[in-house]
């Protein structure tokens, strides 16, 4: 019986260190890595973070070893929790968690989730997470105390132990030795996580202050009513955001191809009636995610990548693209139908009047997260604004929804004269496929999502087609890339940006911009930051931006 309890408890410490040692040296990017690697390779690692603690609690009398213990325990258990809510940040956003800013994105995850695997999975995953996270709390702080008891037991060893791995760390990382490319043998990983979060407040009041004078720098907040935009004095302005709409969309060649299709044929149907269009890109400010972070980077003219910045820049009255359009005497109108709450934020963008979902008329089906499809809206565009008789110019701002996750379902374009008040879409959506059906297969997923954006971009184009004149300027843009499950984690963050025009005059004001002909942005066509193309287009359409 000894016998079994001394293997029994030898066991159990093991188990126990080996527990330390993963969440000390478990990678946060661990789909960066090459197949294979995760059990392999990658977890080859000599952590700094143990040696020092050895020796500490070595150090330290009966009473003090287990209080610090504890502690440690405690500390390790959390910082394993953000290590795993990292590995999902970079799965899904390609970037590290904020523990000051980003809760809020928790709430999209897991109505993405619901999308994906319906109310049931996301309620389970969500559970799961919960019991995760406290289960790492109590088995962290366990397996450091169960580890400081043994360390006593047999010191002489566990001395040269520590003395020898202490020496070969120093050697590699003097040598920043790699067994994995970007992961470094001689391991700091949870002293760096640590050192992170704990900076994460000083750096986010700092970068607030230092966007307290950004928001301050603005060349055309004084400019004349009748100078701002007086190139687009009565023309009617589009600018559509589609949703998800990246570079990938069109140079991936894994997916690209429906995209292709659709802006070849657009381009040629946009030629037939007179348009002309020229392309670029921008760096969104976000990626897979986060929309609101693009849209007030694009029309603010500043760098919007958190939500920090996000709510200090509607506190302001800082000169948006829609409120220089209000200006110069447009009426400004945001069509929105992904808005399902109130949003104040229209007032800060300087709208007149904003739909959303519960004013745009629609009475079909839910579309999972997109609450109609992107043709409706347009349709309702017109039935609004664009189409009545007597008003003044407009500008028209435009967020399509039918791109967002989870890609399905998506409807087929109808004729204009056919959509009534959406209940056409009934027997559409209905034997469309599920979301939980279709993120069964990564593959399918990515040809979900470029046929998404086909719709979407289509849903604009086609209704310049038909509804536009000489007085028609569309600007259409993507507001980030889709989320890693289709793009994966080393994507760009730039996104196309397409202006089309019938009045030769719109375009020639922009050719010192190197833009590409057509909706497709070439492979080399200019990339600009997107907080510098609100400057950019106030310049070329304001008196100072003469035509080249």
């Amino acid at each position: 019986m000894k016998h079994a309890r001394r293997v029994g408890g030898t066991a159990l410490t093991t188990l126990a260190a080996l527990l330390v040692f993963l969440a000390l040296v478990l990678p946060d990017q661990i789909t960066r890595l090459p197949p294979g690697n995760f059990w392999g390779t990658a977890l080859l690692r000599v952590p700094i973070e143990a040696l020092l603690v050895i020796a500490v609690l070595l150090a330290l009398p009966d009473r003090a070893r287990r209080i610090t213990a504890t502690v440690l325990g405690v500390i390790l258990g959390l910082l394993t929790i953000l290590k795993i809510i990292d590995i999902g940040f970079f799965a899904v956003l390609a970037r590290q968690f904020d523990p000051v800013l980003d809760w809020i994105l928790f709430e999209d995850g897991y109505h993405f989730l619901e999308d994906s695997i319906g109310a049931a999975g996301a309620f389970g995953v969500a559970a799961v997470a919960v019991v995760t996270a406290v289960a790492s709390l109590a088995l962290m702080t366990f397996a450091v105390r169960r580890v400081s008891r043994a360390l006593p037991k047999r010191p002489a060893a566990v001395k040269a132990g520590v003395t020898v791995a202490a020496v070969a760390w120093v050697a590699l990382a003097a040598m920043s030795f790699q067994l994995v490319g970007g992961i470094p043998v001689a391991s700091t990983s949870a002293t760096d996580l640590a050192r992170d979060t704990v900076l994460a407040v000083p750096k986010d009041i700092a970068d607030r202050k230092a966007f307290e004078k950004e928001v301050q720098v603005d060349a055309f907040r004084d400019m004349p009513q009748d100078q701002l935009l007086g190139a687009l004095r009565g023309k009617d302005v589009i600018i559509g955001f589609v949703e998800s709409y990246g570079r990938d969309a069109v140079e991936n060649t894994d997916f690209n191809q429906p995209v292709l299709n659709q802006l070849a044929a657009d381009d040629k149907g946009l030629a037939a009636k007179g348009f002309r269009s020229q392309s670029g890109y921008l760096t969104s400010s976000t990626f897979g995610g986060g929309s609101w972070l693009a849209h007030s980077t694009f029309l603010s003219g500043l760098w919007i990548d958190n939500q920090n910045r996000y709510r200090s820049l509607v506190a302001t009255d800082r000169l948006t693209l829609t409120s220089a359009f209000k200006r110069s005497g447009h009426r400004a109108v945001g069509f929105e139908p992904g808005v399902t709450y109130a949003w104040p934020e229209g007032d800060f963008y300087g709208y007149d009047q904003v739909y959303d979902s519960h004013t745009l008329g629609y009475n079909g089906p839910a579309l999972s997260w997109s609450t109609m499809p992107d043709q409706f809206v347009m349709k309702q565009v017109q039935a609004y604004e664009h189409g009545k008789a007597k008003r003044p110019p407009l500008l028209m701002e435009v967020t399509l929804t039918s791109s967002h996750t989870p890609w399905t379902p998506v409807p087929q374009t109808l004729p204009w004269d056919q959509l009534g008040d959406g209940s056409v879409y009934n027997s559409m959506i209905k034997e469309s496929e599920s979301p939980q059906s279709l993120f069964k297969d990564p593959e399918r997923v990515r040809r979900a999502y470029a046929g998404s954006i086909a719709y979407s971009v289509d849903s604009l184009t086609s209704y310049v087609e038909k509804y536009g004149d000489e007085n028609t300027v569309l600007v259409m843009l993507g507001d980030h890339q889709p989320n890693s499950v289709v793009v994966g984690s080393n994507a760009s963050k730039d996104v196309p940006i397409s202006i089309v025009a019938k009045d030769p005059k719109v375009l020639q004001r922009i050719t010192s911009w190197g833009w590409t002909d057509g909706l497709k942005p070439a492979p080399d066509a200019p990339v600009w930051p997107m907080n510098e193309f609100r400057d950019r287009f106030l310049t070329a359409y304001s008196p100072q931006g003469e035509p080249h």
